[in-house]
């Protein structure tokens, strides 16, 4: 079991509890749970931040979004880019084990946030997460790319936990990117589209969690992930996303790709540091 407890825990040492199996079964799978990777003060203080950016009059135009369909009872909130808006979320990014954690499940000697997200879907929302991975929404490129998962409630299959493709980071394969709301703002033209996974779902190693606050998956950029809406009537799931860049990534500004918060002033192949994605956490020397 990972315990990793926010207020004892030096961000610049690499956990020692999540070594080596998280980042060998990271690897083989691309995808990995960690149990209590979060002390409940951090899971409280996000609750608290992601009920505040629920209510929040000034939402940001083009990284706030709500996906519900229309007429649906429930809510699918999204929003992106929150911390360098926003102090508390900052907090949580520099100074809780969230970098620490994705440096070491990626076996990385660093770690750059790239960007958070808050993903709510209140009870009785029907939308669903459609099959994708990440990495071809983003202008970014490296073997060392990730995104951690950390659960503000309770999560079930009934209120949508997220469903994995063990394995098939190493397809080979990148996919067209599938937009939420349905209208086909990242179509890019060198890329095939995904195939019908649902007709595949015999044939593939799907795994789900059920998971308690403070949990956290971590999956690779190319893992292929879904998941349904939420179908209970009191349940929340409140998640909050950080993406994580490790060693040798590169800004890689295609045509399709989603917009960042702002022009990072970097060119096409430059390493990804910069004030928007900063490096937050560094392997300690051994």
């Amino acid at each position: 079991m990972t315990s990793i407890h926010g207020t004892e825990f030096d961000r610049t040492t690499a956990p020692l509890a999540i070594r080596p199996k998280a980042t060998e079964d990271f690897e083989r799978d691309g995808i990995v749970c960690l149990r209590e990777a979060f002390d409940l003060s951090w899971v409280q203080e996000l609750r608290d931040l992601a009920d505040e950016m629920l209510t929040a009059e000034n939402r940001h135009p083009v990284q706030s979004q709500d996906l519900a369909k229309d007429g649906d009872p429930g809510r699918f909130f999204n929003e992106m880019f929150i911390w360098p808006r926003h102090k508390g979320f900052k907090r949580v990014v520099f100074d809780s084990p969230i970098a620490a954690i994705a440096g070491t499940v990626m076996g990385a000697d660093k770690a750059n946030v790239l960007f958070d997200q808050l993903l709510i879907k209140e009870p009785g929302t029907s939308e669903p997460t459609p099959w994708h991975h990440d990495l071809p929404f983003w202008p970014f490129q490296g073997a060392q790319i990730c995104t951690l998962w950390l659960a503000l409630d309770e999560v079930t299959a009934d209120s949508g936990a997220v469903e994995y493709i063990k394995g098939s980071h190493r397809w080979g394969k990148r996919y067209q990117p599938t937009s939420f709301v349905g209208d086909g703002r990242y179509q890019q033209k060198e890329l095939e589209p995904l195939p019908d996974l649902e007709v595949m779902r015999g044939d593939l190693d799907i795994v789900q969690f059920d998971m308690a606050p403070g949990d956290c998956t971590l999956h690779h950029g190319l893992t292929l992930h879904a998941a349904p809406g939420n179908q209970s009537t009191d349940q929340r799931r409140r998640a909050y996303i950080t993406r994580w860049g490790g060693d040798e990534v590169t800004y890689d500004p295609r045509d399709g790709t989603q917009p960042m918060l702002h022009d990072p002033g970097l060119k096409a192949g430059d390493l990804v540091e910069c004030d928007l994605w900063p490096v937050v956490w560094k392997r300690a020397k051994r």
